[in-house]
């Protein structure tokens, strides 16, 4: 809507030029120096805007010179025929632009810049051509540059913009399909996917890869996409200092994230730290609002399924005391008590459904008479007095197991038994 209301302004403006005479009538003043012009324009954009000059992409230099032709060019041409093009070279520009990653606000500087010197230009051909006291005629063609500028801003930003949104979908695409590759695991024979890795860089040699899934504590704001792209965003900014690189996105409701980087020089130095124990310092820094499960570092990306599932089981021992979990550091007690705890709970021995019951009747007492024995490695005299409680008190209790589980809790295997069967019970 603004691009139609400023050509509609321009197109005015232009209607009012046509009806004083100026145009055709100035338009030979304006060709003689069109080569003078466009030379002004130019050094006048480099001497106020130094990123054109600083930028180490070999395009942006030329690409400005022609553009500044185009400019003069344009105008020379709408004096001589009076008719506003479709400004097709400026949308060009602006896309080109985007995808160079060249700033838009400094395109837009660039015409603002660029405004003084054609109004300069337009206002010396009126002079050139009529001569002085024509104030009229000076400030209309003032005016005109005025409503040109506005307009090529307009058309700039608008397309630049729309170019930016459709890379930037493009991108994401990629990015989700070539982590749903590494992460689902992939068939080395598909040649196909093979190149897409091969061109993202993940099948160079000396690689350490590991997965990072992350999520608020409140698992709920995952459910707004801006959230989740936040928590992505200050991830990035925890790794932009080190040399690891991310393929992250949100799968299965988590942020999910590949990381990698090289484990060693060459064949002859000695491998670095892990990228794991690396990356779960560099995880701390996102604060207590937020769950980050870290897998173990594995050789290539044929790895990677395993890892999203180590980084999950890490995520899920991760909570407010320790935010950030490293699958390796996990106690093994744990990993089993995790993947024994949903065959158990189904199938309970029937000694354990019987303690289980016990319990509750005895209002955890039981339970925690065990833990505390194995707290005080097996001493009942000083595990009762953690507890409060007289020594016989407790023997009594460890009596009561051996009747309903048949185990002793005395006894080391027997104790690591019944610890083991209420842990996978959850209680």
């Amino acid at each position: 809507m603004a691009h139609i209301t400023s050509q509609t302004s321009l197109r005015h403006n232009l209607d009012q030029l046509r009806g004083m005479g100026l145009v055709p009538q100035v338009h030979e003043a304006l060709a003689s120096r069109v080569g003078e012009v466009t030379q002004a324009l130019r050094d006048t954009i480099l001497a106020e805007i130094p990123a054109f000059t600083a930028s180490a992409n070999p395009e942006v230099l030329p690409r400005l010179a022609s553009h500044t032709r185009e400019h003069v060019d344009e105008i020379c041409r709408i004096f001589a025929d009076g008719a506003l093009g479709d400004f097709g070279f400026v949308r060009e520009h602006a896309r080109q632009r985007a995808e160079q990653h060249f700033p838009l606000e400094l395109s837009l500087h660039a015409y603002r810049c660029g405004h003084r010197v054609l109004s300069q230009w337009l206002r010396s051909a009126v002079a050139a051509t009529l001569g002085t006291g024509h104030e009229r005629a000076v400030a209309a063609v003032a005016d005109f540059s005025i409503e040109y500028a506005n307009a090529i801003s307009v058309v700039a930003a608008a397309e630049y913009v729309a170019c930016t949104r459709a890379l930037a979908e493009a991108e994401g695409n990629q990015r989700t399909e070539l982590l749903s590759i590494l992460l689902s695991g992939y068939d080395e024979a598909d040649g196909r996917v093979a190149r897409l890795l091969k061109r993202a860089g993940y099948l160079e040699q000396r690689q350490a890869y590991c997965v990072v899934l992350a999520q608020p504590v409140n698992a709920a704001e995952m459910e707004h996409p801006e959230r989740a792209q936040r928590l992505i965003a200050a991830i990035g900014d925890a790794l932009a200092g080190s040399s690891v690189r991310m393929l992250a996105g949100v799968r299965d409701n988590l942020v999910t994230a590949v990381l990698s980087d090289l484990r060693r020089q060459s064949g002859w130095t000695a491998p670095r730290s892990t990228l794991a124990q690396r990356v779960q310092g560099l995880m701390q820094v996102l604060g207590p609002a937020v769950l980050v499960g870290i897998s173990a570092d594995h050789p290539s990306t044929a790895f990677l399924p395993r890892a999203r599932s180590e980084a999950e089981t890490a995520l899920d021992f991760a909570g407010v005391a320790a935010r950030v979990q490293q699958f390796n550091a996990l106690p093994v007690r744990n990993l089993l008590v995790r993947s024994g705890a949903d065959a158990i709970r189904l199938r309970p021995p029937q000694w354990l459904s019987d303690l289980v019951a016990a319990d509750q009747q005895a209002r955890g007492a039981l339970i925690a008479t065990l833990r505390a024995l194995a707290d005080a490695d097996m001493n009942v005299q000083q595990a009762a007095r953690e507890m409060g409680k007289h020594a016989n008190t407790l023997y009594a209790r460890l009596e009561r197991i051996r009747e309903i589980t048949g185990r002793d809790g005395q006894r080391y295997h027997d104790l690591t038994e019944l610890l083991l069967g209420a842990d996978c019970h959850g209680i």
